[in-house]
């Protein structure tokens, strides 16, 4: 769009009138801002246009040259600090924004001077959002626990500060992967960190449902036990048991999600059975959970959600995903599938995420694409089962009955893709 308008105008001519535009748009926000204060306020809507046409001025003439610019923008500086010494003897109140603000004016018009119309009207743009949005973010800053800026600094350290450096080549005579090995932390982090957010902003105005939406896409497993427990002595054993139901069936729509961000080919053979499988125990769970009598139904609000970032997890998840990638590909070829199927079996009594994570890298080179994914409709199925008897173990009968009988089904459908697969 900027190109467009720049022909219509001579090359500098659309340049100072762009550059003055948008040093007026900082300038008035401040001007609003000089007006409400009540003190000493640096700046309005003549000082930043002259400061935005200076910095495009400098740029002009500086051509190449750094130095010029740099002590143009020195210059700037060292009177926005002077106005700044001046604003903390005149009154107690301090900020730095608005000489900062100046700072960015300059910049904007050197930016505009090197045809960079779009990063200068970001910039411009972004800087009017974070001036104006002042009492909402700082009334953020109040209400946001510090460990929940604990989480997420963990959150991007291990997404975007951790990954980049880890070596993306195999090692051992397994050919692990570290590069593989902490993408699959990563993607499992990233599910569990969404729900938990989701978790976090919603809590208290969603009930069971929602608990089993949210608890279904990081850990159905666990989320079945918490579900269980709370059900006993609260009379709404449908309500329960369909959402368990529930849970389930998002953990399918989660493993096609971890298993296609991993391997394509395999991701392909389950997509379609685990869809379904998805849909009949979402679509199964919600019709028998809303048979609940409305006026029995008890809209609690969820568990407090717990951090699912915490370091010590993470590193043992990478653990467990090594350790079944190696005892997977040991266990098939001293046993064959046999051997890898029993494994499937066994390890379907936990979380399946490691195993299925470790068939997934193992898929199409030292595991053929089609015992993997029967070992993972195996696991799936395994899985189902023994939440089943947890949910019959952990909650009252009324509750444990339809639930292990409705993932004992669901358990059964999930075996059917083995006819095709084999």
């Amino acid at each position: 769009m900027w190109k467009e308008l720049a022909e219509l105008f001579p090359p500098e001519g659309f340049k100072v009138l762009l550059t003055l535009f948008l040093s007026f748009l900082i300038g008035l926000e401040r001007e609003e801002r000089k007006g409400t204060a009540g003190h000493y306020v640096f700046g309005g809507v003549r000082t930043f246009p002259l400061i935005g046409l200076l910095g495009y001025a400098t740029a002009l003439v500086s051509g190449e040259q750094l130095l010029p610019l740099a002590f143009a923008f020195a210059v700037v500086g060292s009177f926005l600090l002077a106005s700044y010494l001046h604003k903390l003897k005149a009154s107690d109140e301090a900020g730095v924004t608005t000489e900062i603000s100046g700072l960015m004016t300059f910049v904007v018009g050197v930016l505009v001077y090197r045809d960079l119309f779009w990063i200068a009207s970001t910039l411009v743009v972004l800087s009017l959002l974070l001036l104006e949005l002042k009492q909402a973010l700082e009334g953020l800053s109040r209400r946001l626990p510090p460990e929940e800026v604990v989480t997420f600094t963990k959150f991007l350290l291990l997404t975007v500060v951790i990954l980049p450096v880890v070596p993306n080549q195999p090692f051992t005579p397994f050919a692990v992967n570290p590069f593989k090995l902490w993408m699959v932390v990563v993607a499992v982090s990233t599910v569990s960190y969404g729900s938990y957010v989701i978790q976090r902003f919603t809590r208290g105005r969603g009930g069971v449902l929602l608990s089993a939406v949210l608890g279904g896409a990081y850990s159905s497993t666990v989320t079945t036990v918490v579900l269980a427990k709370k059900s006993r002595g609260n009379r709404l054993s449908r309500l329960y048991s369909g959402s368990i139901l529930l849970a389930s069936g998002l953990m399918y729509l989660r493993i096609v999600v971890l298993v296609a961000a991993f391997n394509g080919a395999l991701a392909r053979q389950i997509r379609a059975p685990f869809l379904i499988l998805a849909a009949l125990a979402i679509l199964g769970g919600l019709v028998w959970a809303r048979m609940e009598r409305r006026d029995k139904e008890a809209q609690e609000p969820p568990d407090p959600a717990r951090n699912p970032l915490e370091f010590r997890a993470a590193f043992f998840f990478a653990l467990i995903f090594v350790a079944v990638l190696v005892i997977s590909e040991l266990v098939f070829e001293s046993l064959g599938r046999s051997g890898l199927y029993l494994l499937a079996l066994v390890m379907g009594v936990t979380d399946v995420d490691p195993f299925i994570m470790g068939l997934t890298s193992a898929a199409g080179t030292a595991t053929p694409l089609e015992v993997a994914c029967a070992g993972i409709v195996i696991a799936a199925s395994s899985n189902n089962i023994a939440k089943g008897i947890y949910a019959y173990a952990f909650s009252d009968r009324p509750t444990g009955l339809p639930a292990l009988a409705l993932l004992t089904l669901l358990a059964a459908a999930g075996l059917l893709p083995l006819l095709w697969i084999e």
